[in-house]
């Protein structure tokens, strides 16, 4: 009986030869792995040091110029602020924002007039209000320095509540002036769940907490709630324009109606009193040709400061990330 025993006792010494002599490279070649994983960490690191840095040298630049660099206008001129877009409490065109500028222009003694530049569709009803209110006491406390509103290509609803605040409007010919209304919108699906099997489950407390909800129909007494709350916000929109305009105001009862007219025909109805643009009026009317604008804009340190703060953040979150702690 022959037994073939030469293959199988040198094939485990030479596996265990195999295993203890590619150990030190193994060793070798996961160090030199970590050591350059080290090495991007400590890059990445300094790179979001030096680029933090370089940032807060800007910030610090930027308050060099805002608070040395920037001077007040000196000699006669005329004060613009500008109103445009959608009159709304988060919107450029917020209250907050229009008065702040309105004060300013009033307040600078080398402005011998202001001009409010509107081009608004409207907006809200509380804003516009506000706006009216404020030029109206502005007004009061600076007897001698008027305030002129030009119409640019639109003025319509809570543009021209705005407007008629102002001793007088300005528009083009073509200019879009009017729609003094008051309206609330939405959409009815009253139909669309029974088509698509859905079952509409809405709960509340108060019997009309859900008069507004697409789904359900319409509430007759709702209905008349909602009505009676339009009108009366109508109501006082039209009297601040009353009380504006005064006896300029054509006896048409179109005019509080909801339409808009161009500027020729606001001209006949009394809604505007002449033809000009900002420069005209600075021109002619006001006697400064010069202008100075008073619009409040966005701080472009708060918004360039915003920008970086995210972009280290969001570095530092993406350092974070890459080098998290892992189980081994």
């Amino acid at each position: 009986m022959v037994f073939w025993e030469s293959d199988t006792k040198d094939e485990a010494p030479k596996s265990r030869r195999t295993r203890e002599h590619a150990s030190p490279e193994r060793d070798i070649l996961e160090r030199l792995a970590f050591e350059s994983l080290r090495e991007q960490r400590r890059s990445r690191r300094w790179g979001i040091f030096f680029k933090s840095l370089f940032a807060l040298y800007l910030i610090a630049l930027l308050f060099v110029f805002r608070y040395d660099g920037v001077s007040a206008p000196t000699g006669a001129h005329t004060a613009l602020v500008d109103l445009d877009g959608i009159i709304a409490a988060q919107g450029d065109a917020n209250a907050d924002r229009m008065v702040s500028g309105l004060r300013a222009a009033f307040e600078a003694r080398s402005a011998k007039g202001v001009i409010l530049r509107i081009n608004s569709p409207g907006g809200s009803p509380v804003q516009s209000s506000y706006i009216n209110q404020e030029i109206g006491r502005l007004r009061a406390r600076y007897p001698d320095k008027p305030l002129y509103a030009v119409v640019a290509d639109i003025c319509a609803s809570g543009g021209y509540y705005v407007a008629a605040a102002a001793d007088k409007i300005f528009a083009n010919e073509s200019s879009i002036v009017g729609s003094i209304g008051v309206l609330m919108n939405g959409f009815g699906f009253v139909e669309t769940l029974d088509k698509l099997g859905v079952e509409r489950r809405l709960m509340t407390a108060g019997d009309f907490k859900g008069m507004l909800d697409p789904f359900s129909p319409v509430d007759p007494d709702a209905q008349q709630h909602a009505q009676t709350m339009l009108n009366r916000v109508h109501e006082e929109f039209i009297n601040a324009v009353k009380t504006g305009r005064g006896d300029r105001l054509a006896d048409d009862e179109r005019i509080f109606s909801g339409l808009i007219w161009t500027g020729r025909e606001a001209k006949k109805l009394g809604l505007i009193d002449e033809f000009g643009s900002a420069g005209f009026v600075a021109r002619e009317v006001v006697g400064e040709k010069k202008i100075v604008d008073y619009t409040p804009h966005e701080d472009l340190l708060e918004k360039f400061a915003g920008s970086i703060g995210v972009a280290i953040a969001k570095a530092i979150r993406l350092e974070a990330l890459i080098h998290r702690p892992e189980m081994r």
